[in-house]
């Protein structure tokens, strides 16, 4: 499966109409800085399409993004150390556990981005606990692989694996182009 069309809907900060539409939610979800919004933009081969930033937090909104006229991408704000205060950290907190545990959209997949050369942090193990148990469909993608020495690549593979248990995880870079076919193949 490709994309062939994207666009950007709008930024959503709470339950919106157009998210009961029916229409299959892909939701990409991770720690600040993990490179969500980079990976939204080499998916669907468009630079711009969603904002990125090197500042951690960035994102404060759900944006919402139209693939091939008939399902969504969801660029979600990261967890995490985000430059902001403590209540709007707790404010986005909240915005993610509403649309992930509480609206009642269903999620096609949720793709939980992960540094590759950190590996899954405490936040993210979290965040993998708490989507089991709320039964979601997951997929981790090691970002930012191409950071990761050649020859420690393997290695750091088998680590991201054992520390996220049976969860299918993408090693992907969109500076070398790894992994893209192979994360379409996933969540399309």
């Amino acid at each position: 499966m490709n994309i062939t069309s994207a666009q950007f809907v709008k930024g959503i900060l709470g339950s919106d109409p157009a998210l009961g539409n029916g229409f299959p939610q892909v939701a990409f979800v991770g720690r600040s800085n993990a490179g969500k919004s980079s990976l939204i933009n080499s998916l669907t081969r468009q630079k711009g399409l969603a904002r990125t930033s090197n500042t951690p937090g960035r994102t404060r909104e759900i944006n919402l993004f139209l693939i091939n006229d008939n399902s969504y991408f969801l660029d979600l704000p990261g967890y995490g150390y985000a430059k902001a205060s403590k209540s709007a950290q707790a404010e986005l907190g909240d915005l993610i556990s509403a649309y992930l545990f509480d609206a009642p959209y269903l999620q096609k997949k949720i793709v939980v981005v992960i540094d590759a050369a950190v590996g899954p942090t405490i936040a993210d193990l979290a965040m993998l606990s708490d989507l089991e148990e709320h039964r979601k469909n997951i997929l981790v993608v090691a970002n930012k692989f191409d950071k990761v020495k050649k020859t420690a690549q393997k290695k750091q593979l088998e680590v991201i694996q054992e520390k996220v248990g049976g969860h299918k995880v993408v090693a992907y870079s969109s500076k070398e182009n790894i992994g893209r076919n192979e994360l379409l193949g996933e969540i399309m």
